[in-house]
Order: structure tokens, then C-alpha cells, then sequence
């Protein structure tokens, strides 16, 4: 995953480029990773800075303790701390997180032309494209947290594509689990009751198949979640959702999203419907080559669009996995790049 000296996006080419920024779910989260860019690159310091504080007060209201400057300290709290702390804190910790590097991307000149959120990712991808501000991104993250907690289960990682998962619970006789996401053309994630995943577990691995549980006390994407689901809706309806910026394209609407969508009741659907990631991002294919960036602070949405495009289609970087990444040293002067993300004006959507 290590990228070139000379960046694509550095290296004078004039073909245009797509510029795409990925959110993605709850799979794939560490602090360390973010910590130590804070530490090293100052446009990630800054951007955790405004929006961890932007979100800090939201988070009080939900009984959080303030996140921005305890990340910054000399002593940060873990993701171990992160999870045994008040319900939302590490939802909230994750939603921060990548609305900060989206604006640290856009801060050294890497604004996106467009934005793709997957699963939990959706709610930082649409406060990132303008459609809601920090505080209420901050605030709907943490009204899902509460449903969250109400969804019994976990979610397993299989490495296997979508048929040959689809034929393994076939095989299994387990109505109780769900397809919950499809990655990549060798990854999918399953979602039910934790006895049921432990039984597939076995199957799979006797089959030679990869089976890792993933780290989330809940399950979602499941059909069987729809009191959740109705909850969840109901408690963000009032919150207004404006034209977004630059497009929004949703794993589990499977595009992009249209003016008369029904953002609210699409953010609900995330707890009930599977996610296609490869689906959206051969949608990509435009005759131009994306460059995909990972807000988040690992690189699983990274690695699954290197196994879903071509190179020739879009190259994918993780930039706070990545320690080749180039950031600019902090006395380096940036050039945004122009673009519609409302993260370019100083100070991003209030």
C-alpha cells in the first residue's frame, strides 16, 4: 500500500483526476494512527482540533467526556478507553476522526469532487459534502450509538466473495445471519446472534475459508433490526439536512443520492440493508482516474477498492496508514485545491 516518492497528484500530469474521499464504517478504527499524525503532520492537528472541539459540546449532552484536547495530550486515551467509556464515545471518537482528515485532505489541496460513505461512514461523508454541520453530524452519530446498543449480535469477516458467502449460509441453515456488507470481490461481512456466527465460523474455516470476528459488540445491516431502525429515524428527523456540496454516493442506497432522497430514512436503512461497496465504485469509471482517499484512520476501504479497480480506473491511498503518505512538513505552505467541499473556507459549515 506504500505510494511512489512522486505522488500522482504531484507529479504535473494535466489529465484530470477524480478526486474521491471514502468514509467507512466501525470495522476498521484505531486512535494510534490518528495520534500520530496529529503529531507530525500539522494540518491533521489542526483539523482534529476544530472539529473534535465543534463536537465536544454535542458530546456532553450525551454524557461524553470531552475528546479534543485529551487526543491531543501527551497521554490520548486508547480505543480500549474509547470503548469503555459512555455509549457513543467511540462512535463519536470515529465520526470526528474522519470528518478531520477530509478537512486535512482538503487543506493540503486534496478536496474531493465527490465523497462515498459506507455504512456508519454515511454520517461523516454527508457532514463532509455540507449536508449537515459538525455539531449535527456529531449529534446524529451519537443518537445511532443509542440504538446500537439495542442490536444484540456481532458482525464476522469472511474472506470469500458475495456467491460463495451466499452459498455457505445456504449450506449452514442459518436463517438468523444476514450478508451484511460485500467489500471487495473476496470480502464480506456477516451480521446475526453470536451462536450463529460462532457455527458459520467453524464451517467456514473447515471449508479453508478466512473467518475473523470483528471487534463491535452489536449487529447491523440486518433485516431483523427495524425497531432500531424506526427509532433511529425518528429521533433524527428534525435534524435539517441541506443540499449537499459535491456528490454523496452511499454503499447501501447503491449511488448517489438524488435532491428528493430521503436522507434520514437512508441513514436508517444502514442498520437494515447490506452494504455493495464494489457496486458504487465501479460507478467510478468515468474515463478519468480516480484518486481514492481513506477518511479514516485505517485502510480496509483502501485495500478493497485495490481488489475491486484497476489501477488504470483509480488508485486508492490511506493516508494516515500510510507513513509514506505526503503530508506537507508543518512549515510548508498549502495550495487548496478549488472544489465545492465547504471544508475549504476557513472554519468549515457551522
Amino acid at each position: 500500500m506504500s505510494i511512489s516518492p512522486v505522488a500522482p497528484w504531484m507529479d504535473g500530469d494535466p489529465s484530470p483526476r477524480l478526486i474521491v474521499h471514502l468514509f467507512p464504517g466501525q470495522g476498521d478504527f484505531s486512535v494510534s494512527p490518528l495520534v500520530r499524525a496529529a503529531r507530525s503532520h500539522q494540518p491533521v492537528r489542526k483539523a482534529i482540533a476544530e472539529v473534535f472541539e465543534q463536537a465536544d459540546e454535542v458530546g456532553g449532552e450525551f454524557g461524553i467526556a470531552p475528546l479534543a484536547k485529551a487526543l491531543l495530550s501527551d497521554s490520548p486515551p486508547s480505543g480500549r478507553d474509547l470503548a469503555a467509556a459512555c455509549v457513543g464515545t467511540p462512535q463519536l471518537a470515529l465520526f470526528c476522526s474522519s470528518v478531520a482528515i477530509h478537512r486535512a485532505l482538503c487543506e493540503i489541496g486534496l478536496a474531493p469532487d465527490q465523497v462515498i460513505g459506507v455504512s456508519f461512514g454515511e454520517i461523516a461523508a454527508l457532514t463532509a459534502a455540507g449536508v449537515f454541520p459538525v455539531a449535527d453530524g456529531a449529534r446524529i452519530a451519537c443518537l445511532l450509538a443509542r440504538q446500537l446498543a439495542h442490536c444484540a449480535g456481532g458482525m464476522m469477516l469472511v474472506g470469500a466473495g458475495e456467491s460463495r458467502t451466499r452459498a455457505l449460509l445456504y449450506e449452514a441453515r442459518l436463517p438468523d445471519l444476514a450478508l451484511a456488507c460485500v467489500n471487495d470481490p473476496g470480502e464480506t461481512v456477516l451480521s446475526g446472534p453470536l451462536p450463529a456466527l460462532r457455527a458459520v465460523e467453524e464451517r467456514a474455516r473447515r471449508q479453508g475459508l478466512p473467518a475473523t470476528r470483528l471487534r463491535l459488540p452489536f449487529s447491523s445491516h440486518h433485516p431483523a433490526l427495524t425497531g432500531p431502525a424506526e427509532a433511529f429515524a425518528a429521533s433524527i428527523r428534525q435534524i435539517p439536512a441541506r443540499p449537499p456540496c459535491v456528490p454523496v454516493v452511499s454503499a447501501v442506497h447503491g449511488g448517489t443520492y438524488r435532491h428528493d432522497d430521503d436522507i434520514h430514512r437512508a441513514l436508517a436503512n444502514c442498520l437494515v440493508r447490506p452494504a455493495h461497496l464494489p457496486k458504487v465504485l465501479h460507478q467510478l469509471t468515468t474515463g478519468r482516474t480516480a484518486l481514492l482517499f481513506e477518511a479514516g484512520t485505517g485502510c480496509s476501504l483502501t485495500r478493497n477498492a485495490q481488489h475491486t479497480l484497476p489501477p488504470a480506473a483509480a488508485l486508492a491511498y490511506a493516508p494516515l496508514a500510510d507513513p509514506g503518505f505526503p503530508w506537507p512538513h508543518a512549515d510548508a505552505p498549502t495550495t487548496p485545491r478549488s472544489g465545492n467541499s465547504p471544508f475549504l473556507s476557513r472554519g468549515g459549515p457551522e
